[in-house]
């Protein structure tokens, strides 16, 4: 980072046109709102005087905040720096928040070491060893001596990781002086005389031309004689506009980069309204002409116009305003394709449907944002999105990224492997890959919900789960996920309201957090409470509008609660916005068969196996759907095909006792008597106390007993002469057989 000490003759802030051209643009008098407005006319101010103009750059929304990291160069203008060996680079002097002139080249030519290079140096090295009240202390006196404002904004920056926000907040919203203190280290003379720095202007017209200095007698006065104060208390701004024609501002009204954290503050301290007001309600540089997605980047970092947008919907978020917050990520993301927590909150937050969401990030402006890497961000973004669709597309991706860029052991990258076997219903595999990703970084947000579910679906785990459970609350309790996992073992131990209560918890700890939403409305319904668990359900559906899940579970209640109007109105919703999920379309089914249209039952749980097929998703989980659809074909009266489907049932569990039952009916159906009382056997012999097995035998035996012992009423076939001589055959041919084995065994003992 090039070095700029203060200049000899005192600190000039760069002083851009006022949109009034009464007055310099960074007088207080300009607004008592904290809206952005004035940022964008300086903005337009600054863009009509120039494209060379090199003052605006901290007013350019194009820009990033790489100065946060000390070690890197800032975009400053081409200067000249010393290269010897002397200056240590963290005692460079500040960011490039604010653009300081390009005068200086000659003052730093000769510039030595004063306090203030040393104190920056202190201040920037105890931020990156994160000790905070090291750097907040030293950072505290530069600025007293300097009044500098990119030393404030490094202030604010350490106390906003100190998570001091309200003293944060403060040093940026409160009247700032923007020239050198008149006692210190940096104390200036102007042609040989003191100058106070805040004594009111020449021109100055009524009450700020008549208003009488501080009294001399005032104990402040005692304290430190000579200095010059800033008022301050709730009529602030109006005393200092009254007093101060010029050298006086606010920091959020001098940056882009001060309004940005100021409103980061305010919204850790849960003061939403404000912090919207700081930013503005919608982009205010969206018709500036410096913003927009195809705008390039000035240093090639993430655009600080960008960051604005995903604060945007974070706050819109909070005042439960979801669209608004939508449309607030997508412009973050479409301004910059960097901008991860973004796309994560579109994606994670499942604001957009599957076929949304592929369409959006597939048409982003990568090659006009960072031409080297558009393929790389892509990729990565891609693997992200959910598996319903395109699954021949996702695992080119996945195959891209492990053989070009050699991602094979990354945490996310394995991740998108895991999401797809997840969506497959293949939960040994996922597992083994989630388990992979846990040994690799201990924890990972996106992974441990999949680790969590495989354990709950695979039996064995469950003690696993239990301990895993009692880590994660050990190691990270104040993380969501942790009690997350605590809920879930208490579903396997089907301890549904101790579940209820911590997945309460887990959505007070992060509400956009929505397997535990989905989660607890489960809990209800498996304990029965059917009308809870729609309410809960239809709160996830308003919660994660672009996910169909919780509409099809709403479908799937009110189905077992015999409102089939209702859920019909449900799964058409979830139908329209995902139109590739298998158990959709199996449920769609169950709702076709209630109303006994049998065609279409069958018609919806062959299309459903169908697309389980095409997503190569494991056969056992889909054993349920088989059964459906050749129960939809008995009903039909396609027995053979009914045959079929219950065959292949058998084929992946042997047994299954619904199959079996199922399959001896068919058999009854189709006068096979003997076949069917073999199959109810085989059930009974699973699940003795079936009801309704026991009942369907005793009818087939019933049955079998009326046909006689030849299986058909009215004698043996071909009539009694028939089988009387079939029987003298079978007996003649029975005494040869006989005689012949003797005779074998009359030689065998010769």
């Amino acid at each position: 980072m090039a070095g700029t000490p203060p200049p000899s003759g005192g600190f000039a802030i760069p002083r851009l046109p006022s949109p009034s051209s009464s007055r310099p643009r960074h007088s207080i008098n300009n607004s008592f709102s904290f809206g952005p407005q004035n940022l964008v006319d300086s903005l337009a101010e600054a863009n009509t005087s120039g494209a060379s103009n090199p003052r605006r750059t901290y007013l350019d929304p194009s820009r990033s905040i790489l100065q946060t990291s000390p070690l890197r160069s800032s975009p400053r203008l081409p200067r000249r720096t010393k290269t010897t060996a002397s200056r240590h680079p963290l005692a460079n002097d500040t960011t490039d928040v604010f653009q300081d002139d390009a005068d200086d080249e000659d003052d730093e030519e000769g510039h030595e070491w004063g306090i203030v290079d040393r104190m920056r140096l202190w201040r920037h090295d105890a931020l990156m060893q994160h000790l905070y009240d090291s750097a907040a202390f030293w950072g505290d006196k530069i600025v007293s001596w300097t009044n500098d404002p990119n030393d404030a904004f490094w202030l604010a920056q350490t106390y906003f990781l100190k998570h001091e926000y309200s003293r944060a907040e403060r040093l940026l919203t409160r009247p700032f002086p923007t020239t050198p203190p008149r006692t210190g280290p940096l104390a200036s003379l102007h042609n040989g005389t003191f100058q106070p720095p805040f004594a009111p202007a020449v021109h100055a017209k009524g009450k700020g031309r008549e208003m009488a200095p501080p009294l001399s007698g005032s104990p402040t006065d005692e304290i430190a004689p000579g200095v010059q104060r800033l008022p301050v208390g709730p009529g602030e701004m109006i005393d200092v506009a009254i007093q101060f024609e010029e050298g006086v501002s606010r920091l959020v009204d001098m940056s882009v980069a001060c309004r940005y954290l100021a409103a980061q503050c305010q919204m850790r301290q849960g003061k939403w309204s404000d912090a919207l007001e700081m930013l503005g309600e919608s982009n205010p540089f969206r018709n500036s002409g410096r913003g927009g997605p195809d705008a390039p980047n000035m240093d090639g970092g993430v655009k600080i116009e960008a960051s604005m947008c995903n604060l945007r919907g974070l706050l819109m978020l909070k005042l439960n305003r979801g669209d608004q917050a939508k449309a607030c990520f997508m412009e973050a993301l479409a301004l910059d394709v960097k901008c991860y927590e973004a796309f994560e909150q579109l994606v994670d937050g499942e604001m957009m449907t599957p076929e949304e969401e592929w369409q959006f990030v597939k048409s982003l402006a990568y090659r006009e944002q960072t031409p080297t890497d558009a393929d790389f961000v892509r990729l990565m973004y891609q693997s992200r999105l959910r598996k319903y669709k395109h699954t021949e597309e996702h695992a080119e991706i996945r195959r891209r990224l492990v053989d070009e860029y050699g991602l094979g052991d990354n945490p996310d990258v394995l991740y998108s492997f895991a999401d797809a076997l997840y969506t497959q219903l293949r939960w040994a595999d996922c597992f083994a890959v989630t388990s992979r990703i846990l040994g690799l970084v201990s924890i990972h947000k996106a992974t441990i919900p999949l680790h969590v579910a495989c354990m709950y679906h695979i039996k064995h785990l469950h003690s696993k789960l239990f301990l895993f459970a009692h880590d994660l609350v050990e190691r990270e309790p104040e993380a969501a996920t942790s009690w997350f996992a605590v809920g879930m073992w208490y579903m396997c131990v089907e301890k549904y309201p101790e579940a209820r209560t911590y997945f309460s918890k887990t959505s007070l700890m992060d509400p956009r957090f929505a397997p535990a939403w989905i989660a607890f409305a489960h809990a209800f319904s498996m304990e029965g409470e059917h009308d809870h668990a729609v309410t809960a359900y239809s709160t996830c559906a308003r919660l994660y509008t672009g996910s169909h899940l919780p509409l099809m579970f709403v479908g799937m209640e009110h189905m077992i609660l015999s409102n089939l109007k209702l859920a019909e109105e449900a799964l058409a919703a979830a139908q329209h916005m995902c139109d590739s999920d298998p158990l959709l379309f199996n449920e769609r089914g169950v709702m076709a068969f209630m109303n006994e249209d049998y065609e279409s039952a069958a018609k919806l749980f062959h299309d459903a196996l169908h697309l389980a097929d095409a997503l190569e998703k494991s056969k056992l989980p889909w054993v349920s759907t088989y059964i459906n659809l050749g129960t939809a074909l008995r009903r039909t009266g396609r027995l053979a095909e009914a045959k079929r489907e219950y065959q292949r049932v058998l084929e992946i569990d042997y047994r299954n006792v619904a199959a079996l039952s199922f399959m001896g009916v068919t058999e009854h159906l189709l006068g096979n008597i003997e076949s069917a009382i073999v199959k109810y056997h085989e059930a009974l012999s699973i699940d003795p106390i079936n009801g309704y097995v026991l009942e369907l035998l005793d009818m087939a035996l019933e049955t079998s007993a009326d046909m006689g012992p030849f299986g058909t009423k009215g004698g043996p076939p071909g009539g009694e002469e028939r089988w009387e001589q079939t029987m003298r055959e079978h007996r003649d041919k029975g005494k040869q057989v006989a005689r012949s084995e003797l005779t074998a065994d009359d030689e065998m003992s010769l």
